[in-house]
């Protein structure tokens, strides 16, 4: 694509209101029209009154001063020939806001709002093309949305009149433009109130019945003037009332100035979590069919379900689902409600392997890893969170920064696309280098003091985050692990790691002799996963009994709780990891469906037995982190797994592990070789069971071992 458009801007400062620009043009009949269009800012382009386009929030996140998307839309259809055409584009903040994040604003951030669109006009007889530009016979007003925010939501004003002027050219460069790479983001899904209601407090609300991302689109009759006004939340507090605490300083609000007449309005530049909607004005009497929640994210073929015979469990596979669409907009984000909303790689280290058996993240996951690549230092540092939004010496903590590793590493597993290893094996490999480079002890990751540790574990006192777990001994597994990793990958891509595999045995001999006591569950579960525990088995029944004398009920946090139940299952107790899954008390994934639970959520008890909150500043009820539990349904309880050998499912390993407490469990997951299918049920007694596998498997049945070829199989 070459750039002949310039950026162009208001000649003056619009404040918070978003700018429209337009242009106004002829043409004669055309074979195609193709837009090229993208903004500092989000935007929304319409060509003679019609949307231009599904994608929302275009043009996505990334490291925007060093990659920034453009899209291309085919708009012939759009098109009015040899009549005058109106092309209008409607810019907001979007992620560019100098809000998004706390203390660091990038450069790009800083920039006006500014739009750079090509219209190529290819003639019937292809003689020619014509383009059309941004530059300065475009005109911009002061548009109809007088505010738009991320975390504040938006004001809209329909009986605003739209004055145009000038625009004025801006210097900015055009080196960062880059194809879109990322999944487009759509309106997928619409849900209509299961109840409307008077809380105790007088406040009419609606219930969507489900916490999503997205906005609502509503339908009025009104006199000129008059406004709705919505306010949006996940959850009621203890008597029932509208909660907001948990949002922090985000209005998440919606204002809406009414034209005269029905009018039916759907906003498009930001997005709101919530199940419940406040309805503080609204002209006339309300009637809950005028109203439509709309769940928006990025558009990704679901690829992976579960299901089984205990009713909680179905609800729990059904919040992970609707954790992974609400948060993955775009780019994986630990939440979509507050004041926040950011890409924590810690978040989607953890989640990546059940991310892969749900949805199809390939692509979704690529375009992320090159923002990963692009934000980290030249040392190697990986920040904390992608886009860097934080601060631009954030970072560079373990099981954070590991994103740089295990995320390429899995999606090579599950799609079997060696060029992401290609693409990434740089970034992968100076992220060990940097951990080589900054640690206190060779061959163990010490003095990563400021780290986050086995972030909101339960086994430390009520008012710490990070868990007792020993920093040391975690970033020194997970150095392990990356440096692993990068044999790996390294191997795959035929380069040489030598220097990495001396490295990763020395780091497993420096380990296995300075860490022999492990005192919590998270302990004990990373060095199990991988692989560094000298006496397996010890430390094994150790994990076991710490979790019986809980109650069997566990302690762990964001970082011990992916690896819990495989730590457990892998070493001989498979029951005891069950005793975890099924657990209904707090601490569990079952005691958030109890209390009604429609996603996952950030803490254990965020709503307690008694009604009230664990906390209003770290308190989110859409938090997908502890959903990383269905990788272990999936692989271990269905026994589906990718082979190393022959990634992509190319070949399969199918080895289940029935628990006579579940009187069925099925799993089934597409794969671009077809469906695999892992059934098993308890029938008097025994256990039947159904697999269905389109390539090559290995089969384990009750301990013994099948290699069959593609077919379906009863045992």
């Amino acid at each position: 694509m070459k750039w002949t458009a310039n950026w162009i801007a208001s000649a003056r400062d619009f404040g918070e209101v978003c700018p429209v620009f337009e242009k106004r043009f002829q043409v004669g009949k055309v074979k195609r029209a193709t837009l090229y269009i993208t903004a500092m800012g989000v935007y929304e382009a319409t060509l003679n009154g019609r949307r231009v386009g599904e994608f929302l929030m275009a043009p996505g996140w990334t490291v925007y001063e060093k990659r920034q998307q453009y899209q291309s839309y085919d708009v012939t259809a759009l098109l009015k020939p040899n009549q005058e055409n109106l092309l209008r584009v409607t810019v907001a903040a979007g992620w560019f806001d100098p809000r998004l994040g706390w203390d660091y604003h990038r450069p790009a951030t800083d920039a006006p709002r500014s739009l750079i669109a090509q219209l190529e006009l290819e003639a019937i007889d292809s003689s020619r093309t014509q383009i059309l530009t941004t530059d300065e016979t475009w005109r911009v007003a002061p548009g109809k949305l007088t505010f738009c925010s991320l975390y504040d939501g938006e004001c809209y004003d329909a009986r605003r009149p739209l004055r145009f002027e000038k625009v004025t050219v801006q210097k900015l460069p055009k080196r960062q433009l880059i194809p879109q790479e990322g999944e487009p983001v759509r309106a997928l899904e619409r849900l209509k109130p299961v109840r409307y209601f008077t809380t105790p407090a007088g406040e009419r609300v609606l219930d969507f019945g489900q916490n999503l991302t997205g906005f609502v689109s509503f339908t009025v009759t009104a006199s000129a003037g008059q406004r709705v006004e919505l306010s949006h939340a996940e959850v009621l507090d203890h008597d029932g009332n509208f909660y907001t605490d948990n949002y922090r300083s985000a209005k998440a609000k919606l204002e809406y100035r009414c034209k005269s007449g029905k009018q039916t309005y759907t906003p498009s530049l930001t997005f709101y979590g919530f199940r419940y909607v406040r309805i503080d004005s609204f002209p006339g009497e309300i009637n809950p069919d005028d109203f439509t929640a709309v769940a928006v994210h990025s558009d990704l073929k679901r690829t992976g379900w579960l299901s089984c015979s205990n009713p909680l469990l179905n609800r729990l596979f059904e919040n992970i689902v609707w954790g992974q669409k609400g948060n993955f907009l775009d780019i994986p984000t630990d939440c979509p409600q507050r004041d926040e909303r950011l890409g924590w790689t810690g978040d989607a280290q953890v989640f990546v392997r059940t991310a892969c058996y749900q949805f199809d993240v390939e692509r979704f996951f690529r375009k992320w890893l090159r923002d990963l690549a692009a934000d980290q230092e030249p040392l190697g540092r990986v920040p904390a969170v992608v886009p860097n939004t934080i601060h631009p010496f954030s970072g560079g903590h373990f099981a954070w920064g590991d994103a740089a590793t295990i995320v390429p590493w899995q999606i090579y597993l599950s799609y079997g696309d060696k060029s992401v290893l290609k693409e990434q094996f740089e970034s992968m490999r100076r992220w060990v280098d940097y951990i080589t480079s900054v640690t206190t002890t060779p061959f163990l990751w010490t003095g990563d003091k400021d780290a986050y540790g086995d972030w909101l574990a339960l086994d430390n006192d009520q008012d710490s985050w990070k868990g007792s777990s020993d920093f040391d001994l975690l970033a020194s597994a997970f150095y392990a692990n990356s440096t692993l990793l990068v044999t790996k990958a390294g191997r795959v891509l035929k380069k040489d790691v030598a220097a990495y595999e001396a490295l990763y045995r020395g780091i497993v001999k420096r380990f296995k002799e300075t860490f022999q006591n492990f005192h919590t569950q998270t302990e004990c579960a990373v060095a199990l996963y991988f692989g560094l525990a000298k006496e397996p088995q010890k430390v094994a029944d150790q994990l076991a009994r710490l979790v019986e004398e809980n109650g069997k009920k566990l302690t762990t946090g964001f970082v011990g709780t992916p690896y819990l139940l495989h730590a457990l299952s892998r070493n001989g107790h498979t029951d005891i990891a069950y005793d975890l899954l099924l657990q209904e008390n707090y601490p569990s994934w079952l005691y958030s469906v109890r209390q009604g639970a429609t996603t996952v959520w950030e803490h254990w008890d965020g709503l307690k037995d008694d009604g009230s909150f664990w906390s209003a500043e770290m308190n989110s009820f859409n938090h997908y982190a502890y959903g990383s539990v269905a990788d272990w349904v999936f692989g271990v309880a269905a026994g589906i797994e990718p082979v190393e050998c022959e990634p992509g499912y190319a070949r399969v390993h199918i080895a289940p592990h029935p628990d006579e407490r579940l009187g069925w469990l099925e799993a089934r997951v597409n794969t671009k070789y077809g469906r695999i299918r892992s059934k098993w049920e308890q029938i008097e007694g025994r256990v039947r069971y159904e697999i269905d596998t389109p390539v090559p498997a290995t089969i384990v049945i009750a301990d013994r071992t099948y290699e069959v070829g593609p077919g379906q199989y009863l045992f």
